[in-house]
């Protein structure tokens, strides 16, 4: 997955499954790979999996993936992308973070699908690079590593790094890697093996427009929620929101109870209980450092909203996916 691989084929591709890893991210960037070699005649791709241990590694879905290799046994490979899902950064050890480093050394290119940048900037890799994560990880990352520049593209690719949104993403970046190395003609006709209807660029979209996820394409509507959705940190008053739609507070009600049968104050909290649920379920981050990540004056307001829209209060919540 690096972008200036000039060694002789096929080129070595590894890939570390951590437990609870994604394996639609992880078949989504192999699968083109296998295609590209199929179609061309000729191996262009080899892969490697590697695990902790060498045992079985299980993904997030259940299913069970052998792997070829300990972490840690190759000492020099052209690139490495890391497969994580929930909770990557409880598998950093001494020993994985020692390797990594060697293979950065060595002049790896050091990459994360779905989650895997999580990994790679707890021990220190992603110094002065750009990535990006699934849309839903993005504000979890930004909270644990805010000096990492991170983006929303599909995926991203540099000299010495790349990352991708997970899901199909990883496909879209593996489509790009054959395009750049062996042409666009090969990368399209991998495309239509995989019914994939386009070469997606790394700028379009990870979600739907807003627009289509409400419902709607009320101008106003779609404004509010956008507002909303950028401002959970420090949240707007609803006076504001509605200013700055060019509408009055009375129509913002009118608009939400019409539209997505709520009001607005329900649908903020929401957004920002939602948010809420996913720091505590997929990071370390202590419940009051949660509950200031989205706006809430004090742990024990937040307490009560989260336990009444949930049924359980927040460290029940952190408690049960520890165990999980």
């Amino acid at each position: 997955m690096r972008l200036d691989y000039t060694g002789p084929l096929p080129e070595p591709v590894g890939f570390l499954l951590l437990p609870r890893f994604s394996m639609m991210a992880f078949f989504s960037a192999v699968e083109p790979l296998r295609i590209a070699n199929r179609i061309s005649g000729r191996p262009l791709f080899d892969w490697t999996l590697f695990g902790l241990d060498g045992q079985p590694v299980t993904a997030s879905n259940g299913m069970t993936l052998m792997v070829d290799q300990p972490a840690g046994d190759v000492h020099a490979l052209p690139s490495l992308a890391v497969c994580s899902g929930f909770a990557p950064e409880a598998h950093l050890s001494r020993p994985l973070m020692a390797w990594l480093h060697r293979l950065d050394q060595a002049g790896c290119a050091l990459g994360g699908l779905d989650t895997g940048c999580f990994l790679l900037a707890a021990a220190g890799l992603l110094e002065g690079e750009r990535v990006t994560l699934h849309w839903e990880s993005l504000p979890a990352f930004r909270e644990r590593f805010p000096a990492v520049e991170t983006s929303d593209e599909l995926f991203e690719l540099g000299p010495r790094r790349f990352s991708c949104a997970g899901g199909a993403a990883a496909m879209d970046m593996a489509l790009e890697v054959i395009a750049r190395r062996h042409g666009t003609r090969l990368a399209v006709d991998v495309s239509e093996q995989l019914i994939h209807d386009r070469l997606r660029n790394r700028s379009d979209q990870q979600r739907m427009t807003l627009a289509r996820r409400l419902g709607t394409h009320n101008r106003r509507l779609v404004q509010a929620v956008a507002l909303m959705e950028r401002h959970l940190e420090a949240p707007l008053s609803l006076a504001e929101i509605a200013r700055r739609c060019g509408i009055t507070p009375r129509q913002l009600q009118r608009l939400f109870a019409d539209t997505l049968s709520s009001t607005p104050q329900g649908w903020y909290l929401g957004l920002r209980l939602g948010r809420d649920y996913y720091l505590l379920t997929e990071t370390d981050l202590d419940v009051l450092a949660v509950s200031l990540a989205c706006g809430f004056a004090s742990a024990s307001s937040f307490s009560r909203a989260f336990k009444e829209r949930y049924g359980q209060p927040p460290r029940e919540i952190r408690r049960r996916a520890g165990s999980g």
